[in-house]
């Protein structure tokens, strides 16, 4: 068998649906030059308010409230929501009912969170979930959402996986929740999704200044601790427009999670993805901290990355890869060891999809990799947003068969299936 036919590609795509919207704040003030010796913007637009005749203000909110409730379920609760976070920017006004309706209005936006491209998936098992089929899993899916301003936020969906090798995303909901952000005085938030009723209506978008410009590409994983707690754990990247580093998603349930940055010099870098379990009572994770090679790194915290404890252990050897190497997501664990997905940098800046496998009790060993891709742009394929890139943030083991999401063009997203079996065959020794 040769590389390229180790994976079956599936008749399914997740593309970019520009109708899928979430209301989210919205600031503004005055150009710096311009701001000595007069009220701020926002003092401004509540004293216009405040100057309508009543009967207006009234119209007003019934127009907004028509048009915002018919996509939005919980539309006024959010609006109220952010009137509160406004209310002391504002001076605490004493204000209607109305009025805090039209400021929260004012200070918000309608966005559509992957009305440019829908991209880079990870993929895990959904915890506590029953599969409406024998011998299947239900899944949780995670996708890159870009909107306006190549701004990256985090949408979620779920599916199935059947025995009979038939994958089923489930619809996504037309509805987008924005989440309550709790802050906490150590630099972590928590958000709180009470009001979504599905988890597609789910959206993560930057609410940290390290955050500004995106949270990209979330690895998911299904993480268990020595103590048997299992827990669904995500590391991304977060981006200010300036500078990336990695922060750790953690998925109280499905409508709440947390947000913690990471800490540590291993950490100012992308592509961190955490192992499933401890190794010798640490912590483990891959990166690409050189932007050349996979590294390994180990800590005795899961929040903490010290470069002491960090070593490549596999770089760039045949031509699909000269540029660069990366993992995809989380490593896999098979009988046979560490299984990882790894994406490689040619000619042209093209993207192509590998693995190896690492020793399963001292993974800075690499016993095997595939000198070839196994999954690389088609010709029907080399366009996008960005051209000449396949890439994953990982895959799903069931049994002894992978499935693989997988971004085409940093635009949308397709599925690959392969077996155990045949991705080891086509390795050689490292």
């Amino acid at each position: 068998m040769q590389a390229a036919e180790v994976f079956t590609t599936l008749d399914i795509e997740l593309k970019p649906d520009p109708s899928r919207t979430v209301i989210r704040p919205f600031g503004f003030a005055y150009p710096e030059a311009f701001r000595a010796g007069r009220p701020s913007r926002a003092h401004a637009v509540l004293q216009r308010i405040k100057a309508l005749d009543p009967a207006m203000r009234t119209r007003m909110l019934g127009l907004m409230q028509g048009a915002m409730r018919e996509r939005h379920r919980n539309s006024d609760q959010v609006f109220q929501r952010r009137f509160e976070e406004m209310r002391e920017e504002l001076g605490s006004p004493q204000v209607d009912e109305t009025i805090q309706l039209l400021i929260g209005a004012y200070f918000s936006q309608e966005y559509a969170f992957e009305s440019a491209a829908l991209f880079n998936p990870s993929i895990v098992r959904l915890p506590d979930a029953e599969p409406t089929t024998p011998g299947g899993v239900r899944f949780l899916l995670s996708l890159r959402g870009i909107g306006e301003g190549h701004i990256s936020s985090v949408t979620l969906r779920t599916g199935e996986w059947a025995a009979d090798g038939t994958v089923t995303i489930d619809p996504a909901s037309a509805n987008g929740v924005t989440p309550r952000i709790d802050r906490h005085d150590d630099g972590w938030v928590r958000l709180v999704c009470e009001s979504s009723e599905d988890v597609s209506e789910t959206v993560i978008f930057p609410v940290l200044p390290s955050q500004r410009q995106g949270v990209e590409d979330l690895r998911l994983v299904n993480f268990t601790d020595h103590d048997g707690v299992e827990s669904v754990i995500g590391t991304y990247t977060a981006f200010d427009g300036k500078d990336a580093r990695q922060e750790l998603l953690r998925g109280v349930d499905m409508r709440t999670f947390e947000m913690r940055p990471l800490t540590g010099a291993m950490t100012g870098y992308k592509g961190m993805a955490l192992f499933p379990r401890r190794i010798d009572g640490q912590f483990v994770m891959l990166g690409r901290q050189d932007n050349e090679n996979i590294w390994l790194l180990r800590s005795d915290d899961l929040y903490t990355w010290e470069r002491d404890e960090a070593e490549p252990i596999m770089g760039p050897k045949y031509p699909w890869e000269f540029v660069q190497m990366g993992n995809c997501g989380s490593p896999i664990e098979i009988d046979e060891g560490w299984l990882v997905f790894t994406h490689g940098v040619g000619m042209v800046r093209g993207y192509c999809i590998g693995a190896c496998l690492l020793d399963k009790q001292d993974p800075r060993r690499v016993l095997a990799r595939t000198p070839s891709p196994l999954l690389f742009p088609s010709a029907e394929q080399r366009g996008g947003y960005v051209p000449n890139v396949t890439y994953s943030c990982g895959g799903l083991l069931h049994g002894r068969r992978v499935l693989l999401p997988y971004a085409i063009g940093d635009e949308y997203s397709a599925f690959a299936v392969a077996e155990v079996d045949d991705l080891l065959s086509v390795m050689v020794p490292a």
